[in-house]
């Protein structure tokens, strides 16, 4: 899948990088040269530290030259016992912190309450005055001298002054985060130059010298005073409805829209100014990512044989270029579109010859060509993700979803089941769930036929069931981008109407987890957070234009629902596994249901579908449609009893 064409578009010089890389190198060289003589240059500099403290005391109180030295050998030896035993002089960096100015600072105050004691008996107010006064000099010198080398370090490691001049808006902990791992980045495109945070307690405050210029709403003010030309939210817990209007606002003023990842964020030890992108229609869904269990997918499937079906579409390019990264032993890409299948190759080697023998050019509706496939590479693992998706044009042909959704994924199951395969992963859709339309019919027999062969054969037969996948072909931000590129209007089915939606990176996550910890005949579900208002997307993407598109209401489609749902009748959300996964069962399908689907009129096709979708044939009924004595009719007939039962 390609990726989300952004709102903004980067503009960070190609001067401003070489320029910072030559700075980075020269700035390392420094740092290392001074890092390898760290052992020898902070002791020294605290023995600096205690004479000019013996000085500074000498001067002050003019005491006799042997209380001068006994303070002075009491404040050495409390000192660089500290440092050497609190670690100050340890650690790869000769850089100050705040911890080691708290270390360095009890040292001086340890030694200096050591040579009061030791100067009392017998010395008098002159003995503890010179331990005092000799102690406190010397723990400031020693402090600033750190301080100061801190300064001209982090000033070292600044981007380059012609780097992209950024306004950051930030909370109280990932404003200042981000701030600091921009300035100590001399590779970073980006400059920070001042920090926007709505906490007014905040304000008038600094940040390594970058100024908080007030809340957001200060954004466009703070921009033109700081002569800024982008703008980075680095604030993970900002409402959709303000991330919105901080990019309007942004866009207004010219500026480039930028964001860190929350995921990213949630690292706080240390921030990765690579992740920072331009900011995308998913930011303002605010759909939270889950971290991969790549540990989990490379114990199933490093080494195996790997056949993805409908390997140029959306979800299953994403699921080959994952798989790719697992190191299987063969990855087998089939898909009907040769096109399609040379862009997804093309995605994972970088080369766009199609000499790979793993490229295979089938439709799964060819029951003979998927076992011919099959035992010329017999895998051990195969994802299913070829299928015909588009709710309304299923609706007007009908016939063409049951021969791909339906017997298409038959054939390919008789296919594995015929060369031993040890998982079978089925992508499936939230439209499953209690399906109204001849898409979610189609899907819900799909998962039911998966289920009779998990009965019926060795291996994991297993379903994974998911909502709406952002930006990929035919999605509705796909369809609002291309409505806003020929300037609208936006058409909207209903206000009310909702969708869950997840990336195509979540989607291939839990399907390729899928295959570890699903169990056999299963259906395995995403805790996909709250469902989103179509109408607020629209809404939003409309504001990042100039004018604003407007926006159109058409009503509801055939067989399209208000809502969906992720858990059919009788589905439990259980949760044995993982904490965002859910297990549900699914019932088999009695497969001799299905030829009531092969013949009829569409209207006929949809009636079938939608009885053979959810019905629980008697095995009494199965063998008579097995001996064939049973008309269309009567079977019908019965499905539609034991429903009113």
């Amino acid at each position: 899948m390609n990726e989300s064409p952004t709102l903004t578009s980067p503009k960070a010089s190609t001067k401003a990088s070489t320029r910072a890389s030559t700075r980075a190198s020269s700035s390392r060289d420094v740092i290392e040269g001074i890092r390898r003589l760290r052992p020898l240059f902070l002791p020294a500099w605290d023995v600096a530290s205690v004479a000019f403290g013996i000085l500074g005391a000498s001067i002050l109180l003019d005491p006799p030259w042997r209380t001068l030295a006994r303070v002075a050998v009491l404040l050495l030896v409390v000192q660089l016992a500290a440092g050497f035993g609190l670690g100050t002089y340890g650690g790869r960096w000769p850089v100050s912190s705040f911890a080691d100015a708290i270390r360095v600072g009890a040292a001086y105050l340890v030694g200096g309450l050591v040579a009061v004691a030791v100067m009392s008996p017998g010395r008098g107010v002159v003995g503890e005055a010179t331990a005092a006064v000799a102690g406190l000099l010397g723990a400031v010198v020693a402090v600033s001298g750190r301080a100061a080398w801190r300064v001209v370090y982090e000033r070292r490691l600044r981007p380059p002054t012609n780097a992209v001049r950024t306004l950051v808006v930030g909370g109280e902990t990932s404003g200042p985060q981000i701030v600091r791992a921009l300035l100590l980045d001399p590779r970073s495109a980006y400059l920070p130059v001042a920090l926007l945070d709505d906490d007014p307690l905040h304000s008038r405050r600094y940040v390594m010298g970058v100024p908080v210029a007030g809340n957001s709403l200060k954004l466009l003010d703070a921009a033109a005073y700081h002569r800024a030309t982008a703008v980075l939210i680095a604030a993970p817990h900002l409402a959709g409805a303000d991330l919105a209007q901080i990019a309007k606002s942004a866009r207004t003023a010219g500026l480039e829209v930028l964001i860190l990842p929350s995921l990213v964020q949630a690292y706080e030890d240390s921030v990765d100014t690579t992740a920072i992108r331009p900011l995308t229609e998913r930011d303002l869904l605010q759909r939270r990512e889950i971290l991969p269990d790549w540990g989990a997918v490379t114990a199933y499937v490093t080494g195996k044989r790997v056949l993805v079906t409908g390997a140029g579409g959306s979800i299953g390019s994403e699921i080959c270029r994952q798989l790719a990264k697992a190191s299987p032993a063969t990855l087998i890409k089939v898909d009907r579109d040769e096109s399609a299948l040379h862009a997804t190759h093309l995605s994972i080697t970088g080369n766009g010859l199609l000499d790979d023998p793993g490229l295979v050019v089938a439709d799964i509706r060819d029951r003979d060509r998927m076992l011919t496939v099959f035992r010329e590479f017999t895998p051990e693992i195969v994802f299913h993700a070829a299928a015909l998706k588009h709710l309304s044009l299923l609706e007007m042909h009908p016939t063409e979803a049951v021969k791909t959704n339906v017997e298409g994924t038959q054939s390919v199951l008789d296919a594995a089941v015929a060369v031993g395969v040890d998982c079978f992963v089925n992508i499936s859709t939230d439209k499953a769930a209690d399906p109204t339309s001849v898409l979610g019919y189609t899907k819900r027999i799909a998962e039911r036929i998966t289920a009779n062969y998990a009965r019926k054969h060795n291996g994991r037969f297993i379903s994974v069931r998911f909502g709406n996948v952002l930006a990929s072909r035919g999605s509705v931000i796909h369809t609002f981008r291309a409505q806003i590129a020929r300037g609208g209007p936006i058409f909207v089915t209903h206000k009310e109407v909702t969708r869950f939606f997840m990336t195509v990176e979540e989607a291939v996550l839990l399907v390729v987890q899928a295959g570890g910890i699903g169990r056999s005949g299963e259906a395995l579900i995403l805790d996909m957070g709250e469902p989103v208002s179509i109408d607020e997307v629209a809404r939003r993407m409309a504001q990042q234009v100039d004018p604003p598109v407007a926006i159109e209401y058409t009503g509801l489609r055939e067989g399209e629902k208000l809502h969906e749902q992720l858990f059919g009748a009788g589905e439990q959300d259980h949760r044995p596994v993982h904490p965002l996964i859910s297990h549900v069962n699914v019932p088999p399908m009695q497969m001799s249901s299905l030829r009531l689907l092969r013949s009829g009129t569409d209207e006929e096709v949809r009636e079938a579908l939608h009885r053979v979708s959810i019905q629980h044939l008697r095995s009494a009924d199965e063998d008579t449609l097995d001996s064939g004595l049973m008309t269309r009719g009567a079977v019908l007939g019965s499905i539609g009893r034991q429903l009113q039962e």
